[in-house]
């Protein structure tokens, strides 16, 4: 082979392996991700989880899928995604319920919050002690007054049990000396129908089903379970404020990876994440929905859940719940 001929080869090799390594860079780019909700279609999640993709994906430049893996109150999507390769290609929408109570609710659990890295708390919820207008109290005080007036009679509802709506009631019965009877049911939307409809008088609700129930004088709001109060309902005080600051708890939504993700890629989705719960039309569309924006990540979001487990572990083992099955 003459020199001509030998570079002309050369150089052909050469460009032969930049495009290969770019296809390969392109291929990679393009490979699409999936957000992973551990919810049915048509939930609170659903909203949070379409609207965090969308953003995410302009940002990362990838298509994202958003992928519905319902069942064991998060614990189905969980599994699944410990099981496939810690690549970054899944992304799990975790929430309050999944993480900080299923640890110590499922005995045959087969993921622990050590499996995933969290990177965001998107958006947090109180929940909202109401009751039907047929209850003749409007306060704290004069319900658990009321209560004790009727022992063995009276009962609280749960939007679905193992939740914190669940477990603030049976705190409730705790802190006050109560006897309630725990009814939960399928859903926030079922709980607030029945309350509306007076088959239930009593229970912790999601705010943003009740809401509009209480707008309108349908539902009685007693208390709230925020830190602070809401300024969706600035006229309901907070069990911390009236002296109860146990009761303070908060639903949350929030992005968590594998816990074997490579850095980079961690550092990538999480800057993008950031981005997308920063950018203004995001959050005022999910506040609209009576969400408020956290946006809270690193190793004080993982130490604030870990605390969540134990707080969350007396209450159930106080009252005896363990869930069928994670599976």
């Amino acid at each position: 082979m003459n020199r001509r001929a030998l570079l002309i080869t050369t150089t052909a090799l050469v460009t032969s392996i930049t495009v290969f390594n770019l296809a390969l860079a392109q291929s990679d780019q393009w490979r699409s991700l999936r957000l992973v909700v551990p919810a049915a279609p048509g939930g609170a999640i659903e909203p949070y989880a379409r609207l965090i993709a969308e953003h995410m994906a302009k940002t990362l430049r990838r298509v994202i899928i958003v992928e519905n893996k319902p069942g064991a109150n998060g614990n189905i999507a969980a599994q699944f995604v410990v099981e496939a390769p810690a690549d970054g290609d899944l992304i799990l929408v975790g929430t309050q319920s999944m993480t900080e109570i299923n640890p110590s609710s499922y005995a045959d659990l087969k993921w622990s919050l050590n499996d995933f890295i969290p990177l965001v708390r998107g958006v947090v919820a109180p929940l909202v002690l109401v009751s039907n207008p047929r209850v003749p109290a409007k306060t704290l005080a004069e319900i658990v007054s009321w209560l004790k007036a009727n022992p063995r009679r009276l009962s609280y509802s749960s939007y679905s049990a193992g939740t914190p709506s669940h477990f603030l009631g049976f705190q409730m019965n705790e802190r006050f000396g109560l006897d309630l009877a725990h009814v939960p049911y399928r859903g926030s939307g079922p709980q607030a129908s029945d309350l509306v409809a007076g088959h239930s008088l009593l229970g912790f609700s999601q705010m943003q089903s009740v809401l509009p129930h209480i707008e309108t004088g349908k539902l009685n709001a007693i208390a709230m379970t925020s830190a602070a109060r809401s300024r969706f309902l600035p006229n309901v005080p907070t069990f911390a404020e009236l002296g109860y600051p146990e009761f303070t708890a908060n639903i949350w939504f929030g992005l968590m990876v594998r816990a074997a993700t490579p850095r980079t890629v961690v550092t990538s989705l999480l800057n993008a994440a950031n981005l997308a719960h920063a950018d203004s039309e995001v959050r005022a569309k999910l506040e609209a929905q009576g969400f408020d924006m956290s946006g809270q990540s690193g190793p004080e979001l993982t130490s604030e859940i870990k605390g969540q487990i134990e707080r969350w572990s007396r209450l159930i083992k106080a009252s005896g719940f363990r869930a069928e099955s994670s599976q």
